[in-house]
């Protein structure tokens, strides 16, 4: 694989390294590489500077689901911006807007929630979680009860607190993470973590009675809440087994823990249901929205608050005063306005009815990698999966972390013509929701052909195991 050269860093790509401080980013190798300078975006499809055509395979950040270009929400928010371009939620103000988005919210999202409170990011939602329930329980009288329960390989965001719940160490290392009280339990990756012998459903019975421990060893008069996903997404698109959460949940129920469910990624549509709550059953004390709640036209994320969590904390007002939180932007009316709009999208169209249908196709096409030399696992719901690459497909034996296979798989996919992303050695796929059957074959034959050329490159490097 050739490596660009200083010289061959564009000048556009030159300016953006001398005025960007890029997220999420090995600032080093980026230095060193150039950033990819996106400049258009169409359908399924988006464009860097030279013109070259891609199929963005992950939604973006797992959030494009009605692709980009869209017209009609395009209008929406024009027609937004020239009736109230702004408006905020502080005090005694609100906008009908806003009114209208959390009625359909909670018209729209299981659970029989009360409120919805509003924010711009999956991070400032899970922010917005951990500070209510520390709040709640303070204002019903149990200040002890403050500690939050989250998962190895968890991703919640990468505010303070969110990035404290979240599970993987590379969004701790040097910014002093986790806080204090926080505390992660096993991850539910049956093919990775299960024991020799262990079967699923010894597996989950594991890891609930690990998490009973972990509330019994910390005192359960001291642990507030637990967080996590239905399916992980940054972790990996690690779907745990059938029988994990009803366990994981009775567990909570027992001592008296609330459960917050992480939808960022899962919710409206992605896994074959509307929610990832509907497709595994779940039953959470709060929901976390963000990224297709406006197909991530605009920033916009929602907390679902119970009504017994309101209450409490609107009965303590009375001796506590103002409720000290919220944003400049909490409940923006572009933002609230494209919201609406997207989620009529959703019913108009019969978005995730079709994004069910096509879901099979999806995870059909996806499993047929299974038998990919290459391919150790392959796991996914609806439309979002992965394939997990191995140096010994009949042990699982992983690839050596140095070797960077996903990394040089994650090129070939780039080179060919489509964006994905490596999570280590696994290659995710999370395409818009309204990819058409002859695109989705376009994307799998794309990922397949670069399977095939990764599984080449590791032959001739003597990368597989003897």
């Amino acid at each position: 694989m050739n490596k660009p050269t200083a010289n061959s860093i564009s000048e556009l790509a030159r300016r953006d390294l001398d005025a960007v401080f890029h997220p999420m980013t090995q600032i080093s190798a980026l230095n060193e590489m150039g950033p990819m300078m996106i400049v258009k975006g169409e359908g399924i499809h988006v464009w860097d500077e030279a013109g070259n055509r891609y199929i963005d395979g992950l939604a973006g950040l797992w959030c494009t689901s009605l692709g980009y270009a869209n017209e009609e929400i395009a209008q929406t928010a024009y027609d937004q911006i020239k009736t109230l371009s702004y408006a905020h939620l502080f005090l005694d103000k609100s906008s009908d807007i806003a009114m209208r988005l959390a009625e359909k919210l909670k018209a729209m999202v299981p659970g029989g929630f009360s409120k919805v409170f509003f924010g711009l990011s999956g991070s400032d939602a899970n922010d917005t979680q951990i500070k209510l329930v520390h709040y709640y329980h303070n204002a019903i009288g149990k200040p002890q009860k403050k500690k939050i329960i989250a998962r190895l390989k968890g991703y919640h965001g990468i505010s303070s607190a969110a990035a404290s719940a979240t599970g993987l160490a590379p969004f701790h290392q040097g910014f002093d993470l986790p806080a204090r009280g926080f505390f992660h339990t096993d991850c539910p990756h049956y093919y990775r973590y299960a024991e020799p012998g262990e079967s699923e459903e010894e597996f989950t019975t594991r890891l609930a009675g690990n998490l009973e421990k972990l509330i019994l060893d910390e005192g359960p008069e001291t642990v507030a809440a637990f967080i996590a996903e239905p399916i992980m997404g940054a972790g990996g698109v690690i779907v745990p087994p059938a029988s994990y959460f009803p366990k994981m949940q009775a567990v909570l129920n027992k001592y008296d823990v609330l459960f917050i469910d992480d939808e960022v990624v899962t919710g409206f549509g992605r896994t074959g249901q509307p929610f990832g709550a509907d497709t595994f059953g779940l039953t959470p004390s709060t929901m976390t929205l963000a990224k297709s709640l406006t197909s991530a036209y605009m920033p916009l994320s929602a907390v679902m608050i119970p009504e017994f969590m309101y209450q409490a904390i609107a009965d303590i007002s009375k001796e506590w005063g103002i409720f000290g939180h919220g944003f400049t932007y909490t409940g923006h009316p572009v933002s609230m306005a494209v919201g609406l709009k997207v989620l009529e999208i959703y019913e108009r169209d019969r978005v995730f009815e079709s994004a069910a249908r096509k879901g099979e196709q999806f995870q059909q096409q996806l499993r047929a990698f299974a038998d990919h030399p290459l391919v150790g696992e392959v796991r996914g719901k609806g439309m979002i999966g992965a394939c997990e690459l191995v140096a010994d497909k009949e042990t699982g034996q992983p690839f050596d972390p140095k070797a960077a296979v996903g990394k040089y798989c994650l090129a070939r996919m780039k080179a060919n013509g489509l964006i994905c992303r490596a999570i280590g050695d696994s290659l995710a796929l999370c395409p818009p929701l309204v990819s058409s059957e002859d695109e989705l074959g376009e994307i799998f034959a794309l990922y397949g052909k670069a399977l095939d050329e990764t599984y080449e490159w590791v032959k001739r490097e003597g990368l597989l195991a003897a």
